[in-house]
């Protein structure tokens, strides 16, 4: 375990696997609860699509350079610290949003993306000391199919309990699991690599280190890869609610279709096992390709709602085949002696996709209707099915 000092119970592959995996679940929920209630808030206080997207486009902005400080904070303050931090800015962004302003809505969005990054940061640092890298093909199918369960309850539960409890309800369910996470991570008792925290090493320069992550054609390719994967999912997650909406269905509707196409992530067990008997490149080629096409196709169909949305749920699960190569491409490319320094630069791509895909949409809707943002999504999409040829077949 390289010097770090874990329960005897944790001190096993398998079950390392599990706790980090429900770390990562109790991560995602805090996410998964409001995914949908945030898109919906947002056109309610705007009354205009292109408005939202450029209110997440600056949310997504300080996402971004939050993401690129996090390692100096983990210099200062250590792995646990931050990530303690990242949930009690969490439960601040929870309660912004309960205000039920405009001004309430962007500051509790800022302080979301900003709590993202400082979670993930540390949390990729110690599945990382703690996974071998021979097993994270294993882990990553693990991950997402816990995650599954929240991201099929967590879209239509914040949707319900925003309509039918209090405006407010969902925010306070975020904030308590937030808390959760936190008592969950202190009961792991997880302690920090000293020579990765060691204050004798200065704190990690994100100028010098950006140029080194990408003239690695290896973590190049996974970046580029997992920033298409989370475009795509940024784009449902956004522009499906309002899809929905704007078709006249109803807010409830929107969550439970949400919820309902998400149910594609427990199919990611048999994305792993296609993964393992004919490789991730063929998964991703795959994966690409069919939600690719399927998104474009919403495009199509997009004047019928219910056609639109049938489509589109199809087209979600061929998005989950990518999920269920995950991470791994980065994962086994990265050298271990500069794990923390190319882990910040990696995990850029959940902010640069979320600021690129609100800013794209943004002025394409300027000149078109909502339809041409599946039309941008599906061709992106099937883009990247081509790119994937470049991973290693051995991977």
């Amino acid at each position: 375990m390289r010097h770090l000092h874990v329960p005897v119970w944790l001190d096993t592959s398998s079950k390392s696997r599990a706790a980090f995996a429900i770390l990562f679940m109790l991560d995602g929920f805090t996410r998964a609860a409001v995914v949908t209630v945030i898109p919906i808030e947002a056109y309610a206080q705007l009354q205009d699509v292109q408005k939202v997207s450029l209110l997440f486009f600056g949310a997504s902005c300080m996402g971004l350079i939050a993401s690129l400080g996090v390692p100096s904070l983990v210099h200062y303050l250590t792995r646990r610290w931050v990530y303690s931090l990242g949930n009690l800015l969490m439960v601040a962004a929870a309660a912004f949003f309960s205000l039920g302003t405009l001004p309430g809505l962007a500051t509790g969005m800022v302080l979301q993306v900003v709590a993202t990054a400082c979670v993930e940061i540390p949390l990729n640092l110690y599945l990382m000391d703690h996974v071998r890298r021979q097993d994270m093909g294993r882990f990553e199918p693990v991950r997402v199919f816990y995650a599954a369960f929240v991201w099929v309850l967590g879209p239509a539960l914040g949707v319900f309990l925003k309509t039918h409890v209090a405006p407010w309800a969902p925010f306070i369910l975020v904030a308590a699991m937030a808390i959760f996470a936190v008592g969950y991570f202190w009961f792991l008792r997880l302690t920090d690599d000293p020579g990765v925290t060691s204050k004798r090493r200065p704190a990690p320069n994100p100028l010098r280190y950006l140029p080194r992550y990408f003239t690695q054609p290896r973590l190049r390719l996974a970046w580029i890869l997992a920033m298409g994967r989370n475009g795509w999912w940024t784009m449902f997650f956004i522009y499906g609610p309002l899809y929905v909406v704007t078709s006249g269905l109803g807010e409830l509707m929107s969550g439970a279709i949400i919820s309902i196409a998400n149910c594609s992530y427990f199919l990611v067990p048999l994305w792993g096992w296609i993964g393992k008997r004919f490789g991730i490149r063929a998964l991703l080629i795959g994966g690409f390709g069919i939600g690719g096409a399927l998104t474009l196709a919403v495009a199509v169909v997009a004047g019928a709602p219910w056609a639109g949305i049938a489509v589109l749920i199809f087209a979600a699960v061929g998005a989950s085949a990518v999920d269920g190569a995950g991470n791994v491409p980065f994962l086994r490319a990265v050298h271990p002696f500069e794990r923390g320094e190319m882990t910040a630069v990696f995990t850029t791509y959940r902010h640069i996709g979320q600021l690129g895909v609100p800013a794209l949409y943004s002025a394409i809707l300027q000149v078109f209707h909502l339809p041409a943002v599946f039309v941008a999504s599906g061709l992106s999409m099937v883009v990247l099915a081509f790119y994937s040829h470049y991973i290693p077949r051995r991977m």
